[in-house]
């Protein structure tokens, strides 16, 4: 029997398709999608914490402080309720730059520096108000004026960090509660004391919570 070899000395298998032609597969491309939204989702800086963290040291440092001060003859905070609200303000301020620097993390570039550089300027605000307080207390001011010029810079210094955290991340509630924080200040300093501290507590604390709470209700929704 003749044997009839396949032309041009093929294997006579049938020819394999060109993978390199071959439409992309959509499930890959929603996969791709999917990951970068979560990654994005993880690199947030989340509003829930920011917002919560910040209301609660507010508040309770506040609160403090007008216990305090009720029993004072000064009407203004003592010493104790000093020290409550600079542990609690203490303890957000580690929560924020932590927080920060782990939604950052992974980050190369710009943005990972930005996050560095606003993680720290919180404790390097509220070491500048610190010692502002100290030269107003050096300086031979009454313990009222001490306490306006206190409450007054700390409620800034958090005030304008929020609006340029909401201008980095373009997130318009946390400008927005910036905004409010300051307004707060401008509104306890001109409550005579020991109710300047209630106005700290509640709209300034208070303030933040609601929007810590509005904050994860949209994020359940999103």
């Amino acid at each position: 029997m003749e044997r009839h070899e396949p032309p041009h000395g093929g294997s006579g298998a049938a020819p394999r398709p060109d993978t390199d032609d071959a439409p992309p597969d959509p499930r890959e491309g929603l996969a791709i999608v999917a990951a970068q939204r979560r990654r994005v989702r993880d690199t947030d800086v989340d509003n829930r914490l920011m917002f919560g963290v910040w209301g609660v040291a507010w508040l309770v440092g506040y609160a403090a402080q007008w216990w305090t001060a009720t029993t004072s003859p000064t009407h203004t905070s003592t010493g104790r309720g000093g020290l409550v609200f600079a542990a609690v303000a203490a303890v957000a301020m580690v929560i924020t730059i932590v927080h920060v620097a782990r939604a950052t993390h992974g980050i190369a570039g710009t943005s990972q520096q930005v996050g560095i550089m606003y993680g720290w300027a919180w404790a390097i605000g509220f070491t500048g108000q610190g010692l502002i307080v100290a030269g107003v207390v050096g300086a031979g001011a009454n313990p009222v004026v001490i306490a306006v010029v206190a409450n007054g810079i700390a409620c800034v210094v958090v005030g304008l960090l929020y609006m340029a955290g909401g201008a980095l991340w373009r997130e318009v509630s946390m400008y927005l509660i910036g905004a409010w924080m300051i307004v707060t200040a401008g509104a306890a300093s001109l409550v005579p004391m020991p109710d300047g501290y209630l106005v700290m507590a509640f709209a300034g604390g208070g303030g933040m919570l609601v929007a810590a709470v509005l904050a994860a209700l949209r994020r359940r929704r999103a």
